[in-house]
């Protein structure tokens, strides 16, 4: 039996279902639902995440999500959350997300992270819930030739199979919607989420050595890790080192608020991105975590990685104007959060 604890608010109007809620972001996203009102169900199997994590939103909140213990590709489990708790709409974190592994084992990926969505979206059918948030990433428009990417880039050819697995299930989704005119489906295409909440009680806790630059300079910074690879200085950039768009959790979980609210008037699929529309390139994060922490992190300049391009970030006009969404936190923001929560919390929610 799925294991279940928290209470729901009496009002079940508008009851939304996150999966991968005790997630990074799906748990950044749980928080910010909860202080909007929403009643909120979380689903999430735990495989690379913690409960504790809802533990903390409840702690700073003063409410807790419901929380079912299962998997996407669940199908009954997910249509009978789904009606028991009278959901409206669905925010799908739940996913594998580590490139690398992805690579060793892509039928992981695309069994957890396509079959996982299409189950979703079986169980949403028989359920009556036409309303969906995606999580998906800048990852699917592979190289593209011209920055900023803005949302009519067209896709290109992700090079990992978690980059193909987004674009998948983004086709899907997209295949769906133009079926059935019931559907409202909101596609958010992600940059570099990063940061934490402003409490420390929340952050990014990657299991084992971390995939992405930033928690793995938080690593470094609190000792657990003893310098960082930097991969290729020979990139056209402002320093030789590759850029990126950082976007701030918070900034990003909000983005998903904003959202729910247009889909309330809008059918079919729609893309979105979400990014600052500044790069950052890795040498200058660096220095900027260097002034939030007070310490030095040392590194090593390493050969180029197969796959990794010189520069992305985002054009996130349309979601200003659709949405009313902006990116409110800049880079000295998102390594200030980011260090508080490493070092209040040296080994994720593992104390």
């Amino acid at each position: 039996m799925p294991k279940r604890y928290g209470e729901m608010s009496k009002d079940m109007s508008d009851a939304v279902l996150v999966t991968g809620g005790a997630g990074y972001i799906g748990s950044h996203a749980t928080l910010c639902l909860l202080e909007a009102g929403y009643s909120v169900v979380v689903l999430d199997n735990l495989c690379n995440s913690s409960a504790r994590s809802l533990e903390r939103v409840a702690q700073i909140c003063g409410r807790q999500p419901h929380f079912v213990q299962g998997d996407t590709r669940d199908t009954a489990l997910v249509e009978q959350t789904l009606k028991d708790h009278n959901v409206s709409v669905v925010l799908h974190f739940a996913g594998l997300k580590a490139v690398g592994e992805s690579v060793e084992k892509p039928l992981m990926y695309y069994e957890n992270n396509v079959a996982g969505s299409v189950s979703l979206c079986k169980a949403m059918q028989a359920a009556g819930v036409f309303n969906l948030v995606f999580s998906s990433s800048a990852t699917v428009y592979g190289e593209p030739e011209t920055m900023p990417i803005d949302e009519d880039c067209p896709a290109g050819v992700p090079t990992n199979p978690y980059g193909l697995s987004k674009k998948m299930v983004e086709q899907v989704l997209t295949d769906l919607a133009a079926s059935d005119d019931r559907w409202s489906i909101a596609l958010l295409r992600y940059f570099n989420p990063v940061g934490a909440h402003e409490s420390g009680l929340m952050g990014e806790d990657p299991q084992g050595i971390p995939n992405n630059l930033v928690p793995y300079v938080s690593q470094v910074a609190v000792g657990k890790l003893a310098a960082l690879q930097v991969f290729g200085d020979d990139y056209p950039t402002v320093d030789g080192t590759g850029v990126r768009d950082y976007i701030h959790v918070v900034d990003l979980a909000k983005g998903h608020l904003k959202a729910i609210d247009a889909l309330k008037s809008r059918k079919g699929a729609h893309i979105w991105n979400l990014g600052t529309g500044v790069g950052y390139s890795v040498l200058q994060v660096v220095k900027a975590f260097e002034k939030a922490s007070g310490r030095d992190i040392p590194f090593n300049i390493a050969p180029r990685r197969s796959g990794d391009i010189a520069e992305c970030w985002a054009n996130p006009e349309k979601a200003k104007a659709e949405l009313g969404w902006v990116a409110e936190h800049g880079i000295e923001r998102m390594m200030e959060d980011t260090w508080r929560w490493q070092r209040d919390n040296p080994e994720g929610y593992g104390v």
